[in-house]
């Protein structure tokens, strides 16, 4: 059974950092493309980031360009996201995800709260 787990979410004032860990079992996505999305409140879903599977390639939205980092550790499973300098904005649920495709997504965790107070 696949399983991604998501971990290090939690509160913090805006300009803190915070960094999530998504852990998988269950088989390898060693040569997956990883990704990053979040969801807020009353708000669909929306892509973060993402990274190929030997992370020489990254994908950022615009909102968290220059402040959030995917990385990934294909030893441990593990895709990271250090997000540096947050906004109120960036308050959401985090998910990872596995890369099927260019844009398509499967096997998905079930989210780590992130808080961000002004």
């Amino acid at each position: 059974q696949v399983l991604l787990v998501e971990s290090g979410g939690g509160s913090v004032q805006a300009g803190g950092s915070l960094r999530l860990s998504c852990a998988a079992s269950g088989r390898t996505f060693s040569t997956n493309a990883m990704g990053w999305f979040r969801q807020a409140p009353g708000k669909e879903r929306e892509f973060v980031a993402r990274i190929n599977r030997n992370s020489a390639i990254k994908y950022y939205a615009d909102s968290v360009k220059g402040r959030f980092t995917i990385s990934r550790d294909n030893a441990k499973n593990t895709v990271y996201l250090q997000m540096n300098s947050l906004k109120p904005e960036d308050t959401a649920v985090y998910y990872c995800a596995v890369a099927v495709g260019a844009t398509t997504y499967d096997y998905w965790g079930q989210g780590t709260q992130v808080t961000v107070s002004s």
